[in-house]
């Protein structure tokens, strides 16, 4: 297993309890209506949403929850090496098969963390944006909805290509990932202007990459923000 799943290789650290917190937070979101499908992206590239996604997906698995990663980061999928799994199927290769020749599920992987299911990229296509707005994506994201209590979709950032707009339609809440101290401040409110163009409901937003030198620091830095945002420190 890759270091940067921090919640299975260190359950008592400070970053893995502030995942446990974004758990409780994404919880809440479901008063009201239901949060099963969650879409994490960013503003621009390496800012640590895949790694953000994986680590969602297994501190939710420690808490019971059955969970399906979904990487629709198709021009770059990044799951499978996370999980190490084999990508030479995957989502892309899923979307277009012959209608019922196989079953949506017979590309799921398991992997080494129980109640964590991977749909990996797959070979890289010539047209993800076309793929993922099918009728084809619906229907998928439709019946692992009913089969599992949480679905993550790691897409592409939502400012460098249409990819993730297309599917912030389709899911039940969004989660923007930002890096402190790297993103550009218009970046974040142009990538948070797109979302909401499209009418996305934003769950809230990660600032990833933070500099907290100790658990101290990290706490007040975490209440401080914690009204409208979600704040972690990630290796990556």
């Amino acid at each position: 297993m890759t270091y940067s799943l921090i919640t299975l290789d260190q359950t008592k650290s400070p970053i893995s309890e502030a995942y446990r917190t974004l758990r409780t937070n994404v919880q809440f979101t479901s008063v009201d209506s239901e949060t099963r499908i969650i879409m994490i992206t960013s503003s621009g590239p390496r800012e640590g949403k895949s790694v953000t996604v994986a680590n969602m997906a297994v501190s939710m698995a420690q808490a019971g929850k059955s969970v399906l990663i979904i990487d629709a980061d198709l021009r770059n999928p990044t799951q499978h090496k996370l999980f190490e799994l084999d990508n030479r199927e995957g989502l892309s290769v899923a979307l277009v098969q012959e209608q019922d020749s196989r079953d949506y599920f017979d590309y799921v992987r398991e992997t080494s963390v129980p109640s964590v299911r991977v749909l990996t990229g797959g070979p890289i296509p010539p047209n993800p944006a076309e793929l993922l707005g099918s009728k084809r994506m619906k229907h998928l994201l439709k019946k692992f909805s009913a089969s599992f209590d949480i679905v993550l979709i790691d897409t592409p950032p939502v400012i460098a290509v249409t990819d993730a707009a297309i599917l912030a339609q389709e899911v039940d809440g969004v989660i923007l990932v930002l890096a402190s101290g790297e993103v550009n401040k218009e970046y974040a409110q142009r990538a948070k202007a797109l979302l909401e163009k499209v009418g996305a409901k934003i769950l809230g937003a990660i600032l990833n990459k933070a500099d907290m030198k100790t658990s101290e620091h990290y706490y007040y830095y975490y209440y401080h923000g914690s009204h409208d945002s979600k704040k972690r420190k990630s290796h990556k």
